[in-house]
């Protein structure tokens, strides 16, 4: 019998919680493939096989939480059989027999007596069932062999809606009656309580955005200082090469390329807005390594542009490309996650004309980019002109940034977009 049991995961990440399980009990399952999937503070985690052989039994369902070194499954290496099903004797064809009908949740317990057996389930209705919260023992299935499947859950989802429903009515007619004397009291309470509500448990994910976020919080001194850009030049010099540029690199050319130099200069000459603070000592970083924030459907992630300032433009572009994509069909991996001495989020590609975006500690800048909007702008004492302008934000570490220095990184990230050739020569 082989024991399956949590890998060491990453530096500083201890425990994860069961997302998916890949394979039930009684699946034949081959060396390297996966098993179970377990999500962490950052990325998921997939657990493969190290032997071949039957899934006899797993410890935890989805959302328990689990630690590195724990025994999460049992692998019976000298059994034969094919995936999704176990060669027995006649001894144990009636147990299992038993068994799966037992986990067909349409059947009814005979006696009173509780399942203890884990419902079979496919892995998309699992991660349904989760996110909704139900107990998958209580859904009835269609299936002959009692598998539940995404149908069963809407159905009974439907079906669980109905019935509250229902209820919430009858329990409305009930206390009609004694509510004519306190109607301005209770009037609201009976009118919140029998509209629906979608009660859903926090990923592991988004507790620890929500606990990183309130801390940055907490423990920086952070405020926001604000400019604005003139894209005109840019935005022209983009037209003009964006063709060219794709046919030369297969790869388009966008803004980020061009911010992300303009901030590698602007740390430069600024360098405290590219450290850390480690007790009473200041960390001064003597490289570049961007994060980009990415919005997924699990949250915002921020993999890390290693060595940017060594990067072309081209370069920038497909990495930041890579890292985008990596995160979307969630295939990150912690190193892409881990470290990162400044971060860039443009929450313009979701039509954020101004916002105050907060530090991704123990960084101590963030730049915030923003919709590009048609302003008119003064040229002169005379004149105005419709130009595209963009509002960009850096939330700082006030303990050893000052705003001097803040708003002068600020001015030069400026200075460098409205003057995308400079960046063109000096990259």
């Amino acid at each position: 019998m082989s024991e399956v049991k949590v890998p060491e995961l990453a530096e500083s990440v201890t425990e994860g919680t069961i997302a998916e399980w890949l394979k039930n009990p009684g699946d034949f399952v081959e060396q390297g493939e996966n098993l179970v999937e377990l999500e962490t503070d950052k990325v998921n985690v997939e657990i493969a096989a190290e032997e071949s052989g039957v899934l006899k039994e797993v410890f935890g369902e989805p959302g328990d939480t689990v630690y590195v070194g724990d025994v999460i499954a049992k692998i019976d290496t000298k059994a034969e059989g094919h995936s999704g099903s176990i060669e027995n004797d006649g001894t144990n064809k009636d147990k299992d027999n038993s068994k799966s009908n037992n986990t067909g949740a349409g059947d009814d317990v005979p006696n009173g007596e509780e399942r203890t057996e884990r419902p079979i389930a496919s892995p998309a209705a699992r991660k349904l069932a989760r996110e909704k919260g139900i107990d998958l023992q209580e859904v009835r299935t269609r299936d002959p062999l009692g598998r539940v499947r995404q149908d069963d859950i809407h159905e009974h989802l439907s079906h669980k809606n109905e019935t509250s429903k229902s209820k919430d009515k009858e329990k409305q007619d009930q206390n009609s009656n004694q509510a004519s004397s306190s109607v301005s009291n209770q009037g609201t309470t009976q009118e919140e309580s029998s509209k629906e509500v979608e009660r859903i448990r926090m990923s592991r994910r988004r507790q620890t955005i929500a606990k990183r976020l309130v801390e940055a919080q907490q423990t920086a001194a952070m405020l926001t200082t604000f400019n604005e850009v003139d894209m005109t030049n840019l935005m022209n010099l983009r037209k003009r090469r964006k063709d060219k540029f794709q046919e030369d690199h297969g790869v388009k050319l966008g803004f980020m390329s061009f911010f992300t130099k303009a901030v590698i200069g602007a740390l430069k000459k600024y360098p405290y807005v590219n450290a850390e603070i480690q007790g009473d000592e200041i960390l001064l970083k003597k490289y570049y390594d961007i994060g980009v924030a990415v919005s997924t459907d699990d949250g915002l992630v921020v993999p890390v542009v290693r060595d940017a300032d060594r990067l072309d433009f081209a370069g920038i572009e497909k990495e930041v490309g890579r890292l985008a994509e990596k995160a979307h069909q969630k295939k990150l991996s912690l190193p892409d996650l881990q470290g990162g001495s400044f971060t860039i989020t443009n929450g313009g590609v979701f039509g954020s004309l101004w916002s105050t975006p907060i530090l991704n500690t123990p960084q101590v800048g963030i730049l915030g980019m923003h919709k590009v909007q048609m302003r008119p702008v003064a040229i002169d004492e005379e004149r105005f002109e419709n130009r595209p302008m963009m509002y960009i934000a850096l939330s700082y570490d006030h303990r050893i940034i000052d705003g001097k220095d803040a708003v002068g990184f600020l001015v030069k990230v400026k200075e460098l977009i409205e003057d995308p050739e400079s960046l063109l020569l000096e990259g």
